[in-house]
């Protein structure tokens, strides 16, 4: 039977997988071929269903779909992106799943994303810079249409090959003033400057500091300097034993707190990179005999959903990452759309003043 107009919308017979059979009877996969002649149509239109759904007639594009769907036929993802000259992904690379805190960055551009009908493909670099310009050479090759990538502190290669080819990336999870790229997030070393003066205000001027690896991460160095900055404008430092660098773990933060603990003098009060490298020198603390905060004053940093039930609860600064996901995706959609979105002021963090903070004991 030759295929019916488009316009037509006479429903075909119903649709069988065994339809899409060879002469020889060997069972194959259907093809889009096999769609057309059972839903009486054209092969473009059953191109025109997937790839501009918009320019086919309701009616035909539903009995369309209802017999790709009978026959568990669908088209090739390659071939339909070459058709539309799109292939509707987007790129996230983050260093870790293994934090909320960039699993909450995720989320909230997944969804963005899959509203749009666009999908994120998604690289965890585990904090290699080397991985990193990996999985962006990797993703590009793959087409990706826009990136989102968590930091500055890359291989400069990572950026030119990004901008070699023209597709829209965004910098997420910080926000530096001079920065050469679009950056959606906070300023790191304002946020810890923030945090040092509040325990200054408090009276502490022996302060230590817990921290993650500086190398090769701006947002750690940038927060190192803002602890420096606020310290400095009290003719205060860090000494070296109460500067300790290392995983982001609650066993990092034990081991640290008790060799500082071990100095004399000791901290007063200890800044942490994190809520987990908090949580573990709270935890030591407690361990040692020690009152948090009548002995010790500890703060974190992000605000994770464990920090507000602690004992006492944690002193910290909150970050709304879903927030910095989704101001990511909105900026990307916006270039793919064709337009130049304004640069984004940085999101501002807020200090949460909880029970783990208070005036130095004397």
């Amino acid at each position: 039977m030759p295929a019916m107009s488009e316009r037509d919308p006479k429903p075909g017979p119903a649709p069988r997988a065994s339809d899409a059979r060879p002469v020889s009877g060997k069972p194959r996969a259907p093809r889009a071929v096999d769609v057309a002649a059972a839903a009486e149509v054209s092969i473009a239109t059953v191109s025109r269903v997937f790839n501009n759904p918009e320019k086919v007639a309701p009616a035909i594009r539903e009995r369309v779909l209802a017999t790709a769907k009978a026959m568990g036929w669908m088209p090739h993802a390659a071939g339909s992106a070459l058709a539309r000259r799109r292939t509707s992904i987007v790129g996230a690379v983050i260093p870790t799943l293994d934090n909320e805190v960039f699993a909450a960055q995720v989320g909230a551009m997944q969804a963005a994303f899959a509203d749009r009908g666009i999908t994120l493909l998604l690289s965890c670099f585990n904090y290699d810079q080397d991985q990193a310009a990996h999985d962006v050479q990797a993703m590009l090759a793959r087409g990706v249409e826009a990136l989102a990538i968590v930091g500055e502190a890359h291989r400069p290669d990572l950026f030119a090959s990004i901008q070699a080819r023209h597709i829209p990336y965004v910098v997420t999870y910080s926000h530096r003033p001079d920065s050469p790229h679009p950056c959606i997030g906070f300023d790191n070393r304002q946020a810890f400057h923030t945090i040092a003066r509040h325990l200054l205000d408090l009276g502490h001027e022996t302060i230590g500091v817990i921290i993650q690896p500086t190398a090769g991460n701006d947002r750690v160095s940038a927060r190192l300097d803002g602890v420096r900055a606020a310290l400095a404008e009290r003719g205060l430092g860090i000494r070296p034993q109460h500067l300790c660098e290392g995983e982001w773990s609650i066993d990092f933060g034990r081991q640290s707190v008790r060799a500082m603990l071990a100095t004399d003098p000791p901290p007063t009060a200890v800044i942490c990179g994190n809520d987990y490298l908090a949580l573990g020198a709270l935890l030591e603390a407690r361990a040692m005999g020690l009152s948090v905060p009548h002995d010790l004053s500890i703060t974190g940093f992000d605000d994770i959903a464990i920090s507000r039930q602690l004992d006492p609860p944690l002193t910290t600064m909150h970050v709304d990452n879903h927030e910095i996901g989704r101001r990511a995706a909105a900026y990307l959609l916006a270039c793919l759309e064709g337009s130049r979105p304004a640069k984004l002021p940085p999101l501002v963090p807020t200090l949460i003043r909880r029970g783990t903070t208070a005036v130095p004991h004397t």
